[in-house]
């Protein structure tokens, strides 16, 4: 069976991390985050696209009052050459990663991993230590579909978390995120592996997340498990608000 490819991928990743606002300006897409982060507030293509709708788009971005971001797969080789051209720099390359659930889902330690719905104060308490607060958990509360999120605890202690949701057969991890104290001590393993347990209770047949290209621990971590790399997005944005 053959893995999920690029846009099943993207178009999951708008589903299990949604934006607060979508609507269209001919054949861009575009998002309102809410603060949420590039995933929610990047404008994406849905077609062929003129210099007109650039300059249409940018200025609806501008009243939105969000960045003027855009979200490019690889193969959108034509928008990233008209967007280079108009000064827009490039950020956070990102690889994405699909896994056979089975081959991942696994049943951590005893006592290590938990699903909870809402998430816990002390869950939230974990992600804000990493820079993901509120803004980014009023996403996880509009995601539509199964969801969960997962506490990870080691050596007597809350010490990580994890968002999970399902669309389209595929499980997606977000906003993994361990303390700083209780890193490199495999609980972000445990967390991956009882994500891939919970989506197969909720129906997935494949294991998903996204993670930047320079994250080398995450991208070992993955390839350690056997998740291989299905493709590349990165965002470009505008020089002026990338200050």
């Amino acid at each position: 069976m053959s893995l999920p490819d690029v846009a099943t991928l993207l178009r999951v990743r708008d589903a299990t991390w949604p934006a607060a606002e979508v609507r269209h300006c001919g054949p861009v897409i575009l998002r309102a985050g809410g603060g949420g982060g590039n995933r929610v507030s990047a404008a994406s293509l849905t077609g062929a696209f003129t210099d007109a709708d650039l300059d249409m788009a940018e200025s609806d971005m501008r009243a939105m009052g969000q960045p003027r971001l855009f979200t490019l797969a690889q193969s959108e080789q034509a928008l990233d050459a008209a967007l280079a051209e108009r000064g827009y720099g490039i950020r956070d390359a990102t690889w994405i990663y699909a896994a056979p659930i089975d081959l991942i889902a696994d049943n951590p330690p005893p006592v290590t991993t938990f699903d909870v719905w809402p998430p816990l104060a002390v869950q939230a308490d974990i992600w804000a230590e990493g820079g993901i607060g509120p803004a980014r958990l009023a996403v996880m509360h509009r995601t539509a579909g199964p969801k969960t999120t997962i506490l990870g605890r080691i050596n007597d202690r809350p010490a990580g978390t994890v968002f999970v949701a399902v669309a389209e057969g595929c499980a997606m991890i977000h906003a993994l995120e361990i303390a700083p104290r209780d890193r490199r001590q495999g609980l972000a393993r445990n967390l991956t592996q009882a994500c891939a347990r919970w989506g197969q209770a909720n129906g997935a047949s494949w294991l998903t997340l996204l993670t930047t290209v320079s994250n080398a621990a995450s991208n070992a971590l993955y390839a350690s498990l056997g998740m291989r790399i299905v493709g590349r997005y990165h965002y470009r944005i505008h020089p002026e608000d990338a200050m």
